[in-house]
């Protein structure tokens, strides 16, 4: 019992600092949508191109909501896809709290912000360059449908409602694809819209006050923190059971081994994970090659709501994978330079 209690505990204490953040976040997705007109998309779409660097600046401050925000945003197809990975990549999740509490030289400490920040920046630039490249390339746009979609990518396949780089390209041009979290979590904002919009093509900002927005955006939070919840129980019942000096055994063996390991426990969305990195790194366990990596792949609670929240199940899982290999990479080019 007191281990359950314990279990109980500590995934409230990883999931009740995300609320107020979804919360903001389906709010003002739910105002967009419901009283955004072309004023409003011109906004997002003048602020596209410069998103990965908006994202990999704000990544860097130690909130493990803010990642959760961008998977929702994105989720929305509000931002682009690069600035969804710049976000991803920056985020430091309890990397900057502890190396801020362990007085760690303010020169360091900048080095680490700003080598998270360079590399989220300009892959974020380069997956949005990429896909507006690939978006004029029919050959290329094809595989990628194929590699994206799967064998239903076939032409002609009736299923494939979507193609996915346009959709992909598409995000972050504005807030017309917001409606589609609605239809999926059956919020409610539709059957307000049902009853009171005839004749308004988003009439149900105009009818029945705040209270639909707000209804809305809470079903939205509800649905998401549920889930993380769940999730976050049952990784924290794993690393009780399996307890964090496995994880410690597990990244420090060979220094460039170390930095595939390391990446990879970044993929754990749980705070445990950059925690046992930051504190292995400060003990000269890991290298700093390691712990970049590492560190980049984390994105905490981010990866929990894009999968509860995005609907291509493919589309996240080559996102996580893109992510790993970027951090591989990274730590990989560091150790190689001895660092």
């Amino acid at each position: 019992m007191e281990l359950f209690e314990h279990i109980v505990t500590h995934a409230l204490e990883d999931t009740l600092p995300i609320v107020p953040f979804l919360l903001i976040t389906y709010l003002a997705l739910e105002l967009l949508e419901h009283a955004a007109g072309d004023r409003v998309n011109g906004v997002v779409k003048r602020a596209g191109a410069a998103g990965p660097v908006v994202g990999a600046l704000l990544g860097i401050v130690p909130q493990c909501g803010f990642s959760a925000m961008g998977a929702t945003l994105y989720a929305g197809r509000v931002i682009t896809l690069g600035t969804l990975v710049a976000v991803f990549l920056s985020t430091s999740d309890e990397m900057l709290p502890l190396l801020v509490a362990e007085r760690v030289d303010a020169g360091l400490l900048a080095q680490v912000l700003l080598a998270k920040a360079a590399v989220a920046a300009v892959v974020g630039l380069a997956v949005d360059a990429a896909l507006r490249a690939l978006r004029r390339n029919a050959r290329a746009h094809a595989a990628m449908r194929r590699g994206v979609l799967g064998p239903a990518a076939v032409a002609g396949d009736p299923a494939v409602e979507q193609d996915v780089i346009d959709e992909l390209a598409e995000a972050g041009e504005g807030a017309d694809h917001i409606h589609r979290l609605c239809e999926r979590d059956h919020c409610g904002c539709d059957d307000d819209h049902e009853a009171g919009s005839s004749g308004h093509d988003h009439g149900h900002d105009h009818h029945g006050g705040a209270w639909p927005v707000v209804r809305s955006a809470l079903s939205h939070t509800v649905q998401v923190i549920a889930f993380i919840f769940l999730v976050t129980m049952a990784l924290v019942a794993v690393l009780e059971t399996v307890g964090e000096p496995a994880l410690e055994a597990f990244l420090s063996g060979n220094r460039m081994l170390a930095v595939f390991a390391s990446a990879l426990v970044g993929l754990i969305p749980n705070c445990a994970a950059s925690v046992v990195i930051t504190q292995l790194y400060l003990e000269g366990v890991l290298s700093f090659g390691a712990m970049l990596a590492g560190t980049l792949v984390g994105a905490g609670a981010g990866f929990l709501v894009l999968f509860r929240t995005n609907r291509s199940l493919r589309e996240n899982v080559v996102i996580l994978v893109a992510l790993y290999v970027v951090g591989v990479l990274c730590g990989i080019v560091l150790t190689g330079m001895g660092m």
